[in-house]
């Protein structure tokens, strides 16, 4: 959330970034709610100090004075009973307005409405050459015994996989490399909550502007987090963390849920775009004037993890008009997909700023007092995209698949080749 006393102080700043995301007008109207609020509060605490005052002088008075306390008390209820709807009014349209609004977008950021407007800062390795008629990962995991999409679609329901044998080592040999290397760079491994609570949701952003894409638990009021970035972010909510503890680092497994909605007729071949999929996700708290030194080592290990696999990608700086809401800037590694002949997202890493630990009242002790502190995350690994990527570009002309060598020791020695199922 944005900061409603900035906003106040420097108001063309807020504007200036706010056109950036096709939202300038409702800068405006934020001043305006907000003096209109304070305008209302101020009326609606002098009446109700002139009500409380006239009461307990009520008590001591008699005759005509006490009757004209009387009367002062009922004109001052009756002005309330006006007033005080108002205030709610328009506390509760600033606040939603507040709520929807999204960060403001760092100046590094390229202008623009959809992924054209991207920036390309880099492009590493080289997309393999094969001298073979090239399989996308359907029919390599088909024939591998790896990936059952008719059976999961039959239990489930469309974009929902089975991932049997080959593609079960494979996941969890990516996941145990990523937490070993997280760990080693100072990660605490966490499991966290997959369900959680509203406020939690809308404390990381995703509600209420991306409600349409989420699960949710009707008879509980529970949400299915479609990144562990929320729980994550939710483990430290309403806390005051130490200064000299900063930076909090996170490497969180879960399995994740998303409805895609609106992805309607994209990416339904394979297992590319799914409702449910696991990642070993990077989350930090960090000190306010740290976090963009943060960002750069977070998208490092990004490309650390990605490289180590073989995979040739290249790193992506999201337009304004693709960031997310809770976002300042956004990096995108996107890997090669021979399957589809171009590159596609596989990690992102964001900088939020002080966008969530506002919403959160997650803040650091300082001597001069509480201060919100910044959030930032990322991907280490999202395994299945991770596991397409794999077989696509680690496929041989014999139908076999060779696994990267980072992977073997986590594998059992029957799987540093895959092999088609007999």
């Amino acid at each position: 959330m944005l900061d409603l006393k900035a906003i106040r102080d420097d108001p063309d700043r807020f504007r200036a970034a706010m056109a950036r995301r096709g939202l300038a007008p409702e800068i405006d109207r934020v001043i305006e709610l907000d003096e209109e609020r304070r305008r209302l509060t101020v009326l609606v605490e002098e009446l109700r100090a002139e009500q409380n005052r006239a009461s307990k002088e009520i008590g001591a008075a008699t005759g005509d004075e006490k009757q004209a306390l009387i009367d002062e008390t009922k004109k001052a209820s009756d002005k309330l009973r006006d007033l005080e709807p108002q205030l709610e009014k328009v506390s509760d349209e600033l606040d939603d307005l507040l709520a929807r609004l999204p960060n403001v977008a760092h100046e590094s950021v390229p202008d623009g409405d959809d992924e054209d407007d991207n920036e390309i800062l880099r492009v590493v390795g080289e997309p393999p050459q094969f001298d073979f008629e090239v399989r996308d990962h359907v029919d390599i995991g088909k024939a591998l015994g790896a990936i059952d999409l008719e059976r999961g679609a039959r239990t489930s329901g469309s974009r929902f996989v089975y991932l049997e044998g080959p593609a079960v080592w494979l996941e969890f040999a990516l996941v145990r490399y990523a937490m070993d290397l997280l760990s080693a760079k100072g990660f605490k491994p966490v499991i966290p909550p997959v369900l959680v609570r509203e406020e939690a949701m809308f404390g990381t952003g995703f509600l209420p502007t991306d409600a349409v894409n989420i699960y949710m638990t009707r008879e509980d009021d529970l949400y299915l987090v479609g990144t562990s970035e929320v729980s994550l972010a939710a483990l430290h909510m309403d806390e005051i963390l130490d200064a000299g503890d900063l930076p909090v680092r996170y490497a969180g497994y879960s399995t994740c849920f998303r409805r895609e909605a609106g992805a309607a007729g994209k990416d339904t071949r394979g297992m590319f775009r799914v409702h449910q999929f696991d990642k070993v996700e990077m989350f930090s708290f960090t000190k306010p004037e740290d976090s963009w030194e943060e960002h750069d080592f977070l998208v490092s290990i990004e490309e650390e993890i990605i490289s180590g696999l073989g995979l040739p990608y290249r790193a992506v700086n999201i337009c304004t008009g693709e960031l997310g809401g809770a976002a300042a800037k956004k990096i995108d590694l996107e890997v090669w997909l021979p399957g589809q002949g171009r590159y596609r997202e596989l990690t992102s890493c964001s900088n939020c700023t002080d966008y969530q630990a506002r919403r959160l009242g997650t803040r650091q002790r300082l001597p001069e007092g509480n201060e919100v502190v910044h959030t930032l995350n990322g991907t280490a690994t999202a395994v299945g995209r991770t596991i397409i990527a794999i077989l696509e570009n680690g496929q041989q002309a014999d139908g076999s698949v060779e696994t990267p060598e980072v992977l073997r020791p986590y594998l059992p020695e029957s799987q540093w080749v895959l092999s088609p199922a007999e």
